[in-house]
């Protein structure tokens, strides 16, 4: 066999050599699309979900939140283990499922679960959210946002924060590649209502009143036409 195929190469250089070069160009095109990665990520096959509930203990956390979602979970097809961790005000659950089950595959069944699994968290506890398709190694890129030296006094690290999160992140979002852009770092803008008991009881009002006042201020409402006859 090796002596044909010595006596085929020598009788059709020319084949031989043609495809000797192509060898050579595809091996070139395949060295540099490659994806090479310094540090693989040997993540699982995983989806976590996580619920955050700043009021509750761990204990409370684990038995109102985690043990039903892991219950939930547990009906899943394909599933090799749940691990969860239950800590002050946060509930982590993760759900890791077979390597030859498609990742949006897999999030897709937890979603199905996780919508009966909601029935039974109480919504002023927590609402169960799955994480998005992102691990600690596929972080790849940091940036800041840095203000000229001429306009230092004009914008505040709060201002800052809100920038990025309101104009910079939004249009990188949707960029191919881009599954997810985390903030940190500056100050939430927020607001803060002090409350004066004595004030409150002298007007014959409770918190649940302020509660409810400021929940009516933050509605909108359509505007419309109001029509007046003769």
């Amino acid at each position: 066999m090796f002596d044909s195929i010595i006596q085929f190469s020598i009788k059709n250089k020319p084949i031989v050599g043609f495809l000797v070069l192509f060898l050579i160009g595809f091996g070139i095109y395949s060295v540099t699309d490659i994806p090479i990665d310094a540090v693989p990520d040997i993540t699982n096959n995983q989806v976590q979900v996580v619920t955050a509930s700043p009021s509750l203990s761990p204990q409370e956390v684990e038995k109102f939140i985690t043990y039903p979602l892991e219950v939930t979970m547990a009906n899943i097809k394909d599933v090799v283990e749940i691990r969860s961790v239950s800590r002050y005000g946060l509930s982590v659950v993760t759900v890791v499922f077979k390597e030859r089950i498609p990742v949006l595959d897999a999030r897709q069944l937890v979603n199905e679960q996780l919508q009966m699994a909601r029935a039974d968290i109480p919504e002023s506890i927590g609402s169960p959210e799955m994480l998005p398709i992102t691990t600690g190694l596929g972080e790849v890129f940091q940036y800041t946002l840095d203000v000229e030296d001429a306009f230092r006094d004009k914008y505040s690290p709060t201002d800052l924060r809100t920038i990025h999160d309101w104009i910079v992140k939004r249009q990188l979002s949707g960029i191919p590649g881009i599954v997810e852009i985390s903030s940190f770092g500056g100050f939430l803008k927020q607001y803060e209502v002090a409350v004066d008991p004595l004030i409150l009881k002298n007007l014959d009002l409770t918190i649940t009143d302020v509660f409810d006042a400021l929940e009516r201020n933050n509605e909108n409402t359509g505007g419309s036409y109001i029509e007046k006859g003769r």
